[in-house]
């Protein structure tokens, strides 16, 4: 789908989701033949390509992929079809259906905009999203969370109760079949354990043009420095503090004229946009994970 790059986006449609409509991705180790091997393997069974993104890393030496495509057959038949060519090239691979909503569960504290941004375009189906909770550890969001009629969970979170909290969250993940979740500007750390046990399957949001604010009130402190740049980063959570796999940024510039309420409101508005489009991509299947980096297919 083209690259959500502004507030028109256009309604995910039935059709989308359509039972012979498949998106397979794919990474190994780059060599000559993979991309005539996936195709062919795709067109003895019938399927037709409609899209097709491949990349090769100089760097790291691996090739990655994604197409979608066409087949009048169940997805067992095209990984059958998959697996001997990914088995010969060491492929980690999936195979998934064009349009499927992923199971998501929402995390957030105080702030609304990043939760109740999500939950607006999942309504307007125009994230390939199922919101299927939203987890707190304030009650702060519950009405927000019912008005959308999507199950709230006030999990609090003290330094005595903290691996209780995270306890409860992972069960959390197990009892809703959770595929995805996304730090809708949640104010708590997540422990090593439970990025290790969720790794590849968290998304967190971070006003990261601001590095040298830390701490409470960043766009204050920005204000104070009259900074000409804000902006937000979207990225997989890792054991290491905001330095996870960079999924999306953007930015807004400022000036002298913009007080501390400005800031606050334009920044808001661009960590809810790079978050939403960090997560369609992730729910399309065009984000795959390179080391430390990411590879996105827009």
């Amino acid at each position: 789908m083209a690259n959500e790059s502004n507030e028109t986006t256009v309604p995910i449609q039935a059709a989308e989701a359509a039972e012979t409509h498949w998106v397979l991705t794919l990474s190994c180790p780059d060599r000559p033949g993979i991309v005539h091997a996936v195709a062919g393997a795709i067109a003895t069974r019938g399927g037709n390509i409609t899209e097709s993104q491949q990349f090769g890393d100089a760097a790291t030496g691996l090739f990655f992929m994604r197409v979608q495509v066409e087949a009048d057959l169940p997805q067992t038949a095209l990984e059958a079809a998959v697996a001997p060519v990914a088995e010969q090239f060491g492929m980690t691979w999936l195979v998934d259906r064009v349009g499927r909503p992923m199971r998501t569960l929402v995390l957030g504290s105080t702030t609304e905009h990043c939760v109740g941004d999500l939950l607006f375009r999942q309504r307007a189906q125009r994230l390939p999203v199922d919101i299927v909770g939203v987890v707190s550890n304030h009650t702060v969001l519950r009405p927000l969370a019912e008005f959308y009629g999507v199950g709230f969970h006030h999990v609090p979170v003290t330094k005595a109760t903290k691996a209780d909290a995270e306890a409860r969250l992972l069960e959390l993940v197990d009892e809703l079949d959770v595929e995805l979740v996304v730090l809708a500007r949640y104010m708590q750390i997540l422990s090593d354990e439970v990025c290790t046990a969720l790794a590849g399957r968290v998304i967190n949001i971070h006003h990261s043009f601001l590095p040298s604010f830390k701490g409470a009130r960043p766009y204050a402190q920005a204000h104070d420095r009259g900074v000409k740049l804000i902006g937000a980063t979207a990225h997989y959570a890792t054991a290491s503090l905001d330095e996870g796999p960079i999924i999306e940024q953007d930015v807004e510039r400022v000036d002298h004229s913009d007080d501390e309420s400005a800031l606050v409101a334009m920044g808001q508005d661009v960590e809810r946009r790079v978050l939403a489009r960090a997560v369609r991509w992730h729910a399309e299947h065009r984000v795959l994970l390179d080391g430390h980096r990411t590879v996105v297919f827009r």
